[in-house]
């Protein structure tokens, strides 16, 4: 079973990266580009059978290491 952790700044913490990515999006002629925001993407391979059990785990990995829940949302998605 995979598990997929998208993490995402929050609204209203400033974004460095994505508006350095906005700005060189319109740099290469790119139009109609408003507002980029920038995340991260984890994949984790987990031996587990239990979905329920799995997700609550994976909750407990971001809530410890790998979400700064103070400035990041995140949302896991289990996958066979």
């Amino acid at each position: 079973m995979k598990a997929l952790i998208k993490i995402t700044l929050k609204n209203g913490v400033l974004d460095p990266q994505g508006k350095a990515i906005e700005h060189a999006l319109g740099s290469l002629g790119f139009s109609g580009v408003n507002e980029v925001r920038q995340g991260k993407l984890i994949e984790l391979d987990l031996e587990a059978n239990d979905a329920a059990a799995a997700k609550a785990e994976v909750e407990r990995m971001c809530e410890s290491l790998l979400a700064n829940t103070v400035i990041e949302n995140y949302s896991v998605e289990l996958v066979s």
